[in-house]
């Protein structure tokens, strides 16, 4: 029998709903495609304006978590060092992000954008410079604002509060336990399956663009047939990678593909026109800045037209059904970072290179369309938008060199992307653990492929397109109370940084003798402060390799330290009432007495429980280690309770 570690109502649903998803797609292809489109219409007209206010919003509000004191909290604790090397960070966050569609739209965006911009003349100057700034919106800042605001809930909350690395993490501010039952369970459901269906649009994509490329080097035809067995090839390779890990795996080869992906765009820099290349990139960037209020919040409210929905919409709806993903990917690999390095590295260094990347291959095809191909590229491009890179290659210096390297990188993109894929689902699937059994990481990534098949043969791209967009909606709104949670978040760390070195107010303190503390503070204690310490001892301990297990109940939190059966260290944080003292005779001899609530912990030491209200998280997790330390020494005999600090 298949071990497992799950969460079953979570794996089992978003696998219930994918499944219904993709039997229609299969079985009703036709009537499913109907069903796509009819979506996508609604989901245009209805939430359109949504979408591009989200994203706005959200860019914002990551720049100010980085500039404002927030940018100082570091994503572990405050003494953690970096998982990763720098440049191996950056490797992985590049080609997690957006690698498959750098490929397939770096010719085809731009070109298409020249030859039918939304406002300029056809394939004129204009255009031209239409067509970069409107591309650079598309890959620029907008997108990692996205991802940065799950990675950054993700990391906050199961770094520094030691919650597990699940979306739902991020709303314990906002609903406290409740995090634990059907609503967190709907929330990593749906961060399932909008992850799975923006992983499948990106496979959909990179396969379609490898049939084309395999077509073009070799003359096998790129049919349908053809491109389920490519599927199939490739999520094998994408299924070994998957079982060698994190470190080995997607490190390894996030680490090549940037290598080759480098080389490939520095060939077309050399041979292509590079003083040209050069000036541009330095314009484009300029007509970047002076148009990005006005592309942010550009609908055509006044002038509708479907390129909305063909580009900018969907673009936001897929770095949205991504935002799982990537966030939970770049979540896992950033552990102490600070907020502000986070936000710096994942806004600026993955868009320079996406803008240096747009433009070196999109104004070279720009301008070898005006001149030596004569819109040969454009004709591609509109027959088919898989074959636009290949064609391009035609009019450079050793085209099928470089077209057998393209198809390369996307086939090692593709990998890096199911590999990916596959790990965050499962530790989303599975409550945030991070050591899962193979079969379940082999499941989901099967499950991705299948996916990105039966979207392929029920409607292709456009089917894809649609299925991203419905995917996203139910997400978009969860980003929103992503971010709300995650300020609250910040906020209460910062102001208990303040507070441990800072004595309370006297008005603070009177409240406080004569409002003793109710049940409700106390359990809300349990969630905002004592469970992140328990966690971030439990993972410390786990890390270096001591059994650690976390137990916890709606008033009670036991931390185990130790192997079964064996001497074993143990810590216990309790929520305890007692009566209030008596002020009258009625009181004391029947009356209905006051009750005040207090936190108090003990652990298996010689020793009564003693009263740990007042504490930090910071000062907890001192006490917990120094109770440790006595533990694994053996020298006390007795606790002696630390010094309390008037509880709030």
């Amino acid at each position: 029998m298949f071990q497992r570690r799950m969460n079953p109502r979570v794996f089992w649903g978003a696998s219930a709903v994918i499944a219904t998803l993709l039997a229609a797609a299969i079985f009703a292809p036709g009537a499913s495609d109907q069903v796509f489109g009819a979506a996508q219409a609604w989901i245009i007209d209805t939430f359109g304006w949504f979408y591009v206010a989200l994203v706005a919003g959200i860019l914002g509000f990551v720049l100010f978590l980085a500039i404002g004191p927030t940018g100082k909290i570091k994503l572990g604790p405050d003494d953690a060092d970096p998982d990763f090397p720098y440049v191996s960070w950056l490797a992985m966050l590049f080609a997690a992000g957006m690698g498959i569609g750098l490929m397939y739209f770096a010719v085809a965006e731009p070109i298409q954008h020249f030859a039918a911009p939304p406002e300029a003349a056809p394939r004129s100057f204009d255009a031209a410079r239409e067509a970069m700034v409107i591309t650079f919106t598309h890959w620029g800042v907008h997108a990692w604002a996205i991802y940065a605001i799950v990675g950054l809930s993700l990391a906050f909350f199961a770094h520094r509060k030691g919650l597990p690395l699940t979306l739902r993490s991020g709303l314990k501010p906002l609903l406290g336990r409740h995090t634990d039952g059907v609503v967190g369970d709907a929330v990593d459901i749906f961060a399932i399956c909008g992850t799975l269906f923006g992983i499948a649009t990106s496979l959909g994509l990179g396969v379609a663009q490898i049939g084309r490329g395999l077509e073009h080097l070799t003359g096998l035809p790129a049919t349908p047939t053809n491109e389920v067995l490519l599927i199939a090839a490739v999520m094998g390779l994408a299924t070994v990678s998957v079982l060698t890990g994190l470190d080995r795996g997607v490190r390894r080869l996030s680490e090549v593909n940037l290598v080759l992906a480098v080389l490939l765009m520095l060939f077309v820099l050399v041979v292509g026109p590079t003083g040209f290349l050069l000036k541009a990139l330095v314009q484009n960037f300029g007509f970047y800045l002076d148009h990005f209020f006005v592309r942010t919040f550009t609908l055509y409210a006044y002038e509708p037209r479907d390129w909305m929905a063909n580009w900018t919409l969907f673009y936001w709806a897929w770095w949205i059904a991504w935002s799982p993903f990537v966030g939970m990917f770049i979540a896992r690999i950033s552990r102490g970072r600070t907020v502000r390095e986070f936000v710096c590295g994942v806004l600026l260094v993955p868009t320079g290179f996406s803008f240096l990347w747009m433009t070196v291959f999109g104004n070279t095809a720009i301008a070898l369309d005006m001149t030596s191909a004569a819109g040969a590229i454009t004709q591609a491009v509109q027959a088919d938008l898989s074959t636009a890179l290949f064609q391009f290659f035609e009019q450079l210096p050793g085209a099928a060199v470089t077209s057998g390297l393209a198809v390369a990188l996307v086939i090692v993109f593709f990998v890096t992307s199911a590999d990916s894929g596959s790990l965050v689902i499962d530790t989303i699937a599975s409550g945030g653990a991070e050591e899962t059994p193979k079969w379940q990481r082999i499941y989901w990534c099967g499950l991705e492929g299948g996916a990105a098949a039966a979207l392929l043969l029920a409607g292709g791209l456009e089917a894809l397109q649609a299925a991203t967009l419905a995917a996203a909606l139910p997400f978009a709104a969860i980003l929103v109370l992503l971010a709300w949670g995650l300020y609250r978040g910040m906020r209460k760390d910062l102001l208990g940084a303040a507070a441990e070195h800072s004595d309370p107010p006297l008005s603070d303190r009177l409240r406080r003798i004569l409002a003793p503390p109710r049940r409700g503070q106390i359990l809300a204690l349990l969630d905002s402060v004592a469970e992140p310490a328990v966690r971030q001892v439990g993972e410390g301990l786990a890390a270096e390799g001591l059994p650690a297990e976390v137990e916890r109940t709606e008033a009670e939190i036991l931390l185990t330290v130790g192997e079964a059966g064996a001497r074993t260290f143990t810590y216990r944080l309790r929520a305890v009432s007692r009566p209030l003292p008596a002020f009258s005779m009625i009181e004391a001899t029947g009356g209905r007495r006051a009750m005040e609530w207090r936190l108090r912990a003990s652990a298996n030491l010689a020793g009564a429980d003693y009263d740990v209200t007042g504490l930090s998280q910071s000062q907890l997790v001192g006490d917990i280690l120094d109770k440790l330390a006595l533990w694994r020494s053996g020298a006390a005999l007795q606790a002696r309770p630390p010094a309390t600090i008037p509880s709030s």
